[in-house]
């Protein structure tokens, strides 16, 4: 395509994380070295998504972020400070009238450049818009580019987010272990780690055994069915070795009937992606096991601080996330669309990456599970080829500006 002149919106879309708002600042900035090419003049945010967008509710982040200090402290801000949504976008086959409207807007800010910051579902909305402005005469460069704690895009060797979230994991995975070490009574503990089809997040929790020489007895992914009886089989085998026995379990494993573990304590209700609510997997393993064995057993439920916790970031993963949104400027203003952008690891020791970009139509709604050879046979934890392909991406610390001790975030 050749190169177009104009203005560019930013949107952020599904779940948030540590690191999505570094990618943002990435966007910024990409845009702010732009201004010498002149393809883009200004860079408006959508708030709360595409949803936002279909309102005209946009700010000028140009504007915003005139100061450098700003955009630093940006990279550093947790969650989506642009805000998010989960709209779905029709068929553009079957109903247009969304596209329409979409189409009206981007002619109304004159905007040539799509930038939309998010997960599967996200590219998803970006494969939509692609494929109906493939038919219409106005010109414009759609980008996706990922974000996911879950790390389960296809294409990309590893997502945005995931490193932080991973960090978070592996470190609170550790400090659990040394609590639960003090004590001689019999005791299970569960560990409940996000993550519906993919178990990239639970296989984190495992990374600390390579730096420490402990992880948790059991760690058990959606990529292979549940069986309670070998559970139990497994939990009274490691009791006779020692009496404190650690488990991860992602929320979403499942039975081989393909029922979930939590659906007798969860609500059963579902999102616009007709995603299943999922809740209570520890609680539910927590309940059987102490009828099962009938030694102490208690559930920790990780929830929100896997991907807020912007205070144990992962600098490499910043940096990515950084580099991503920049990137994806780059490429636009050279003509590249309906692309979303990936990142391919050239060598893990030492870890050496490479920012590029794939169609968006071969990576929406595909899911990339976690490699068989970083399960075990038994299926109740992970390899060593697994931590190690995963230890870089929690390398290095951030250093945000503090306030009295509170990191400083900033809003938009």
């Amino acid at each position: 395509m050749k190169r177009l002149i104009g203005n560019a919106v930013v949107g952020q879309s599904g779940g948030p994380t540590a690191a999505i708002n570094a990618t943002l600042a990435g966007v910024i900035r990409g845009v702010k070295e732009n201004v010498h090419d002149g393809s883009i003049r200004t860079l408006y945010g959508m708030r709360n998504g595409v949803e936002g967008l279909l309102d005209e509710r946009l700010v000028d982040l140009t504007e915003l972020f005139a100061d450098d200090k700003k955009i630093t402290s940006l990279e550093n801000t947790p969650a989506a400070a642009l805000g998010s949504c989960r709209k779905k976008l029709p068929d553009p086959e079957k109903d247009t009238e969304v596209f329409e409207k979409l189409l009206a807007i981007f002619r109304k800010y004159d905007i040539r450049y799509f930038f939309y910051i998010g997960g599967n579902d996200s590219m998803d909305t970006v494969a939509k818009l692609s494929a109906y402005t493939r038919g219409h005469d106005y010109e414009m460069c759609i980008m996706g580019i990922p974000k996911t704690i879950d790390n389960d895009l296809v294409v990309t060797d590893h997502t945005p987010g995931y490193g932080s979230a991973a960090k978070y994991i592996a470190v609170t995975m550790q400090e659990i272990l040394r609590d639960c070490a003090v004590y001689t009574t019999k005791a299970v503990t569960i560990v409940e780690i996000m993550g519906r089809d993919a178990g990239w997040l639970t296989a984190a929790s495992a990374i600390g055994r390579d730096i420490s020489g402990h992880g948790p007895d059991l760690v058990y992914l959606p990529e292979r069915n549940f069986s309670m009886s070998e559970f139990f089989e497994d939990l009274k085998n490691i009791l006779e070795d020692h009496p404190n026995v650690v488990v991860a379990v992602s929320e979403g494993i499942h039975f081989a009937d393909g029922t979930y573990v939590c659906e007798g304590t969860s609500s059963g209700a579902v999102d616009v992606f007709g995603h299943k609510a999922l809740s209570g997997t520890g609680k539910a393993l927590e309940l059987a096991v102490k009828a099962e064995l009938g030694c102490k057993v208690r559930s920790i439920e990780l929830n929100l601080p896997q991907r807020c916790a912007a205070h144990i970031a992962s600098k490499t993963d910043i940096d990515e996330s950084v580099c991503v949104g920049r990137e994806a400027v780059r490429a636009a203003s050279e003509g590249v669309t309906r692309q979303m952008m990936t990142i391919e690891r050239v060598s893990t020791k030492p870890y050496v990456t490479r920012i590029s970009h794939s169609d968006v139509s071969e990576i929406a709604n595909k899911i990339k599970w976690v490699d068989d050879r970083f399960i075990n046979e038994r299926g109740n934890n992970v390899t060593d080829e697994c931590v190690e392909y995963l230890v870089p991406l929690i390398m290095g610390e951030t250093a945000p500006e503090y306030d009295r001790g509170i990191p400083v975030h900033i809003t938009i």
